[in-house]
């Protein structure tokens, strides 16, 4: 989920529509064109992972529903970025909308209380993505062309995202008819786009077209951020024929296995052709817009090892700035730098989930003007805490 464009995603991938960004990211680029950048100044020294007190005190699970609140936060939003028919529009991408977004705008929604504006996102996914025959959908829909969607490849994460949201309203407004959408939604994941026969099995692909062996030269290609572990949990409720507890290991696994250049560091795009995980083909070598949601992932759904999160954590505690770097881990240099502040709520939920430290005091009011990518992690953050750290809150 990138501002990878389509035409630069043929030339990577050597064929049809295949990798699909989500649609807020800065263009990926192959790994040749990152020359020009890497003279850039590089990452100060990290500060050790073992300096940083883990004593983590995480509270027992709470629900989605109602854990963002129906007030500013919320309100903000779906100003912002919903429109009244319920398309969630990308305004730092041409104002395009992606499964991704809508299955975000619908999990806010279910997190505000707000069942209105849930079902009005839910209506347009349903009558503008899910235009496939096998329950996923298509992955981006472009306000400008008719038809909206030219490209019905899916994007992994927005279905699994579209699905996660489904199973929580279920169970926020007792509908069966949400239940069964999420079921259909979750098994065609499973099934079309999980490989269980794999040397690292099981395997998340990307998207339907264009990851796999048969596909690429170094396929298979996973993107770990497309691993949202805390959905898993509650799509294995409605698809309990799925293993989705195996899947959520292989991710795991793979969070400590895929650590590339000095920081041990995950790159957006991986190559699983070999015995060892490496940066894919024909993508920079770089830990940036896709990675940073792997560790919002791992805490929001409960994982505090020091050994899943050391990366991630030296990196942070070593800013000279409170935006987060893109760092090209061949090089170990960053490329630049995220300066919008609903970045940086990433780290702060990481630092309070191993450490117990407070949250600044502006972490529950997002700022106002950010484009759909920033403002999105930061309410996605606001959820994690509340959750699940709410004691980092409280002081």
């Amino acid at each position: 989920m990138s501002h990878v464009t389509w035409a630069l995603v043929f030339a990577c991938l050597g064929g049809p529509a295949a990798a699909q960004d989500a649609g807020h990211k800065e263009p990926q680029k192959p790994a040749a064109t990152t020359a020009a950048v890497v003279a850039a100044p590089a990452m100060p020294k990290p500060a050790p992972a073992e300096s940083i007190p883990n004593k983590p005190k995480q509270t027992p699970e709470k629900p989605l529903f109602n854990a963002l609140g129906n007030g500013p936060a919320w309100h903000s939003y779906k100003a912002h970025f919903v429109t009244a028919e319920g398309r969630v529009v990308d305004t730092g991408n041409k104002g395009i909308s992606h499964s991704e977004g809508q299955g975000y705008g619908m999990l806010f929604a279910v997190a505000a209380g707000d069942r209105d504006a849930f079902q009005r996102i839910w209506d347009w996914t349903r009558g503008n993505l899910m235009v496939r025959e096998d329950f996923l959908l298509a992955w981006r829909w472009e306000p400008d062309k008719r038809p909206g969607i030219a490209d019905i490849n899916d994007a992994t994460d927005g279905d699994i995202l579209v699905a996660w949201a489904l199973v929580e309203a279920a169970d926020a407004w007792s509908d069966e008819g949400y239940r069964v959408a999420a079921r259909r939604i979750a098994l065609a994941v499973g099934k079309r786009t999980v490989l269980f026969k794999t040397r690292n099995e099981p395997l998340l692909l990307p998207g339907m077209v264009g990851f796999s062996a048969e596909d690429r030269a170094d396929g298979p290609i996973v993107n770990l951020s497309y691993f949202v572990f805390p959905a898993f949990p509650r799509l294995a409720e409605v698809a309990a024929e799925i293993d989705w507890d195996s899947l959520t290991q292989t991710g795991l696994d793979l969070v400590q296995r895929a650590r590339f250049g000095s920081q041990k560091l995950p790159t957006d795009w991986i190559s699983m052709s070999g015995q060892v995980p490496k940066p894919a083909a024909g993508f920079a070598p770089v830990f940036s817009y896709n990675a940073i949601r792997i560790p919002l992932y791992l805490v929001w759904a409960g994982v505090i090892d020091q050994k899943d999160l050391d990366p991630f954590i030296a990196l942070w505690s070593a800013r000279t700035q409170s935006s987060l770097p893109i760092v090209d881990t061949s090089t170990g240099q960053i490329i630049k730098w995220l300066d919008e502040p609903g970045y940086s709520a990433i780290a702060d939920l990481v630092f309070c989930a191993v450490s117990d430290k407070a949250l600044p005091s502006g972490f529950t009011t997002p700022a106002a003007n950010e484009s759909y990518y920033p403002a999105t992690l930061h309410r996605l953050a606001m959820i994690a805490a509340k959750m699940r750290y709410d004691t980092c809150l409280t002081r």
